[in-house]
């Protein structure tokens, strides 16, 4: 989903449902953020967030032949290119829980 689709949507649900939460904010242990909706709908209470982050160009690991030594990795990311991922989620009372909703649940 691209940033545009998305916000047209969100237009639209806040147009339709009542919404309950509305965050942005930003991954504290990574790069990238993300864009987070929860409204009351006909299915019961919905969470969609809508993630950002920067492709990773390459990964480098540093090693050391001690034994008992750690592995560290690095990511390299790209400045201009992003990758996008919308999740859905369904609030289940019994649990109290989020459900990930899939896209291979609603059949092909």
């Amino acid at each position: 989903m691209s940033p545009e689709r998305w916000e047209s949507l969100k237009g639209d649900l806040k147009d339709k449902f009542t919404l309950v939460e509305e965050t942005r904010g930003e991954f504290e242990d990574e790069p990238g953020e993300f864009d987070r909706l929860i409204f009351d709908g006909p299915m019961g209470r919905i969470k969609l967030e809508f993630i950002t982050r920067p492709v990773i160009l390459d990964k480098r690991t540093t090693t050391s032949k001690r034994i008992g030594a750690s592995v560290a990795v690095d990511y390299i990311y790209s400045e201009d290119e992003f990758t996008h991922k919308l999740l859905v989620y369904k609030w289940d009372e019994g649990r109290e829980w989020w459900d990930e909703i899939k896209a291979n649940m609603f059949g092909e």
